[in-house]
C-alpha cells in the first residue's frame, strides 16, 4: 500500500544533515572508524536515509534497534548530572580527558530517540523494519565479535572504541568472565531480539500509525 503520509519537511532534514557532516569527522579523528559500529551510530545514520528518501523502513528500523538502550542512557546520564548515574555507561560524557566539543556531540544519544519517537509518529511505523534490523544488528555483532577489542580501553587513548555493542559484557572496564566469551556471545546474540527487538517492534506496531 502506498505511504499517505507527508514527506519529512526540509527544516528537519537540512539541520539533521549539518550535525552528521559535522559529527562524522569529529568522531573519525577522535574516535575511529570502528565507533561507526555502534548501534546509535549506525541508527544516525539511517535516520538520515530516512529523511531523505521519505522511507521510514530506515527510520523505524533504527527505533527498533536503539529505543530501549537508549533510554537507560538517557536515565543514566541525567543520573550521572547529579552524581547517581545507573550503570556507568555514560561515564565518558563527563570524563575530562575527552574533548568537550566531542561529548556535546554525543548528546545526540539523548535526542535521537525522541526524533525517531517523532519521525514515526508523524510519518508511520514501517512493520518490515524488523527483518531489517534484525539481520543488520547480528551482522554488526559478529563484526564487532572479531575485529573491536575487550575492555578496558588503552590509558593512552581513552576514547578507543572497546567492547563495542557489549560483546564482551555488560561494562567496559573488563570483560565479563561469567561465562566463556563465546558463549556468552551467543546469548547475547539471543537475547537482544527476544527482550529488545521483537518488543520494541511489537510496541511501536501498536501504537505508532502503519507507513507500510
Amino acid at each position: 500500500m502506498p505511504n499517505s503520509h507527508p514527506a519529512p519537511s526540509l527544516w528537519l532534514k537540512l539541520p539533521y544533515t549539518f550535525f552528521v557532516a559535522v559529527l562524522v569527522p569529529v568522531y573519525w579523528r577522535d574516535y575511529g572508524p570502528t565507533n561507526f559500529l555502534y548501534f546509535c551510530d549506525v541508527a544516525l545514520l539511517l535516520t538520515l536515509i530516512s529523511l531523505w528518501s521519505g522511507n521510514m523502513i530506515w527510520a523505524s528500523a533504527s527505533a527498533i534497534g536503539i529505543l530501549l538502550p537508549q533510554t537507560l542512557w538517557m536515565a543514566d546520564f541525567l543520573g550521572g548530572m547529579i552524581g547517581l548515574p545507573i550503570t556507568g555507561m555514560t561515564a565518558y560524557m563527563f570524563d575530562q580527558e575527552l574533548p568537550l566539543f566531542t561529548r556535546f556531540l554525543s548528546l545526540f544519544h539523548f535526542w535521537l530517540p525522541l526524533f525517531l519517537l517523532y519521525l514515526v509518529w508523524r510519518h508511520g511505523y514501517d512493520r518490515r523494519a524488523i527483518w531489517l534490523w534484525w539481520p543488520l544488528a547480528t551482522g554488526l555483532l559478529i563484526l564487532c565479535y572479531f575485529i573491536a577489542p575487550p575492555p578496558p580501553a588503552p590509558a593512552d587513548n581513552p576514547g578507543l572504541p572497546v567492547n563495542i555493542n557489549y560483546v564482551y559484557g555488560l561494562g567496559d572496564d573488563a570483560p565479563q568472565d561469567w561465562l566463556p566469551p563465546l558463549a556468552y556471545f551467543l546469548l547475547l546474540l539471543a537475547a537482544l531480539p527476544l527482550f529488545v527487538f521483537w518488543p520494541t517492534h511489537w510496541l511501536l506496531k501498536r501504537i505508532m500509525p502503519r507507513s507500510f
